[in-house]
């Protein structure tokens, strides 16, 4: 993990909702560090906030109030353009429904996101195999999403995610279409990726595939109440 600034810093970050005169404020003073190489989960009941601050650690959203520092850079207030751009570049996203677009073969899947990008096809093609070889489905590559299960539509969301070489994973409930076989091995693969260097940030209320992290954020009506290391960390202090 580096010594440097962190990758992420958020400080009394708020979010409030107006709708019909009420106020909801979905989050109330968040303030938290994400480091280079760490895997965070953020836990919590349903409503408590969690893919909130997700969409806006991935620029999907704004927050009402607060400052929010990516590589150094404050974010939360650039254009649209501006926005979209380091999400292309900045972000994965890895979604609960996949969000694979359903005419389009594997491949295309994954190379989608890099055509946005002044990148040769040579590159784009490399970039492609490399991920779906990583998660295991470059065997599928012309497959239609149609024809996969949906652990192997997960992996190759995984794949369209680590194509881009993000600075951060962010992963929304990365399980929560699947059956707990496919689950674990999905919670493998990010274990696999962060192993290898990835930085992920992953919202769960699954309290067996949040201990899969270095660090248990556990949100509630809006706030941080707790953080506790997760199991790997846990295992590592006590060797």
């Amino acid at each position: 993990m580096s010594s440097s600034a962190p990758l992420i810093r958020i400080s009394d970050l708020k979010k409030i909702f107006y709708t019909d005169e009420i106020e909801t404020h979905a989050l109330a003073g968040i303030d938290l560090d994400i480091n280079k190489g760490e895997y965070v989960s953020i836990a919590g009941p349903s409503g408590c906030g969690k893919s909130t601050l997700l969409s806006i650690l991935g620029l999907l959203d704004t927050p009402t109030t607060g400052e929010y520092i990516m590589n150094d850079s404050p974010v939360e207030n650039l254009s649209m353009s501006e926005r979209a751009r380091i999400r292309n570049r900045e972000v994965g996203f890895i979604f609960q429904s996949f969000n694979l677009i359903g005419d389009l073969s594997v491949y295309e899947n994954v190379e989608l996101p890099l055509t946005y990008r002044a990148m040769s096809s040579a590159e784009r093609k490399q970039r492609v195999t490399d991920a779906l070889e990583r998660v295991g489905m470059g065997h599928r590559a012309r497959h239609l999403p149609s024809q996969l299960s949906g652990g192997q539509q997960q992996r190759v969301a995984v794949a369209r995610a680590v194509a881009g070489q993000p600075s951060i994973l962010l992963a929304d409930e990365p399980t929560g279409n699947l059956d707990s076989t496919n689950g674990e091995a999905v919670m493998e693969l990010l274990s696999e990726l962060h192993r290898d260097g990835a930085t992920i940030c992953m919202v769960t209320h699954d309290s067996r595939y949040a201990h899969h992290a270095d660090r248990i954020v556990h949100l509630f009506d809006g706030q941080i109440v707790e953080e506790e290391p997760g199991a790997a960390r846990r295992d590592a202090a006590a060797a």
